[in-house]
């Protein structure tokens, strides 16, 4: 083919609080730049968002920092910061629609984009949010939500933000119904909209495992270790008045749980999601003063797969957590806070095996391990089923995304293979 004949490599740009310490949110992206690069290894990709020097690295593509102002996540009390605040917010109007344009796609992967489920205020990722829907419409270049999460939302500001961000999308889809019918219920038309497994369920399974330590693992004659996922809880959006009062409660419920593992002579490895979950860490590994409880370094979703895979049970707060762990096929409690993690566990078939995270009862919680570990077989058998059945789904994902964001490269839908159930 000649240099005038030669087609233009598409421009995708990826979107998102990527790169900055949440493990979740970078397993999404992962799973997205696997499909391009297997679907379309042409394509020039490169992402705008909070951690470019970490998303470089890890990731080899290009990528511009989300925000101008540098304390944009930081509290403004003096007015040097508030104003540096407010004058970022106009700067990144320009910023974003300059990033825009550059592009003929821009993704979204994942991530509880349009929902408040832990503290969020308005003007920080729902704002950039909207600038992007609204420059990409107004630009004409294509903004996917693709598998994103998304929950009723109470305040006024956010909740308006969330629902034209969703309005001036060309393409969305969600991780599981709930999504989908609180964005419906925001007043945005989802009658073409689909419902697919997180996109961290794209995501293989590592080959090799950490070594567990002395409670070897399933099929070992014990009863193996349990990895106990722990989050720097303080609840969600509308709980902020008594944030510290929550997060005491769950702090002592876990704190109650994991010593009484290690009392029963149990190992106990505990696991993040988030940097911020090192605090939680910290005041577990100081109330229980036990060589059986140690704490994993985990820097990717493939590290907590690695983890949890060779553990013989798992009780986890953070979604991404339960997500590997359920596709690990390691039979999982959710210490749950908020309707995103009841849906996963019912969709994979654990929908009994949920204790809330605002209200641990440390002597319920036991029990419903103690009947989970003796349903360990049948559970694992239950987890292949619906681990297969979610690869399925998200082939159907990545076609029906090539098909509305790359006509010109869509080749033959391939054979039918169902879709979750509406």
């Amino acid at each position: 083919m000649s240099p005038a004949t030669r087609r233009t490599p598409v421009r995708v740009g990826v979107f998102g609080l990527l790169g900055s310490g949440n493990l979740g949110n970078d397993g999404s992206l992962e799973a997205v730049l696997g499909y391009l690069r297997a679907a379309h290894p042409d394509a020039a990709v490169d992402a705008l968002c909070g951690g470019p020097e970490t998303v470089t690295a890890r990731y080899g593509i290009p990528a511009t920092r989300l925000h101008w102002y540098r304390g944009e996540y930081r509290t403004a009390s003096r007015l040097g910061a508030v104003a540096g605040k407010g004058l970022g917010k106009a700067v990144d109007v320009l910023r974003t629609a300059a990033w825009v344009r550059k592009h003929d796609v821009v993704i979204v992967p994942g991530m509880g984009v349009l929902e408040a489920t832990l503290p969020l205020r308005p003007w920080g990722f729902p704002y950039s949010l909207f600038l992007l829907c609204a420059t990409g419409r107004l630009l004409g270049t294509r903004v996917a939500l693709v598998g994103v999460g998304a929950a009723p939302i109470r305040n006024t500001p956010t909740r308006a933000l969330v629902r034209w961000s969703a309005r001036l999308a060309a393409y969305r889809s969600y991780r599981d119904t709930l999504s989908r019918d609180a964005i419906r219920g925001m007043g945005v038309d989802t009658a073409r909209d689909e419902v697919y497994p997180d996109l961290a369920f794209a995501l293989p399974v590592p080959d090799s495992a950490p070594d567990p330590g002395p409670n070897s693992g399933p099929g070992s004659g014990g009863p193996g270790p349990v990895c106990v996922g722990v989050m720097d809880f303080h609840g969600g959006n509308d709980d902020r008045a008594r944030a510290g009062e929550i997060h005491r409660r769950y702090l002592d419920g876990v704190i109650r749980f994991v010593r009484t593992l290690t009392a029963d002579g149990r190992s106990v490895r505990l696991l993040t999601g988030d940097d911020v979950d090192a605090r939680a860490v910290a005041a577990i590994l100081e109330a229980v003063d036990s060589p059986l409880v140690t704490a994993a370094e985990a820097t990717s979703l493939a590290d907590l797969m690695k983890e949890t895979a060779a553990a013989g049970t798992v009780v986890a707060t953070r979604y991404h957590n339960l997500v590997c762990a359920l596709k690990a096929g390691t039979p999982t409690l959710a210490l749950s806070y908020a309707a995103k993690s009841d849906a996963l566990m019912n969709r994979m078939g654990l929908g009994a095996y949920c204790h809330p995270a605002r209200a641990i009862d440390a002597d319920r919680l036991l029990a419903q391990f103690r009947e989970l570990e003796a349903e360990s077989v049948r559970l694992r058998r239950t987890l292949a089923e619906r681990n297969r059945a979610a690869a399925r789904s998200l082939a159907h994902q990545f076609t029906a995304l090539t098909e509305a964001l790359f006509p010109a490269t869509a080749g033959p839908t391939p054979a039918h293979t169902p879709r979750e159930t509406p």
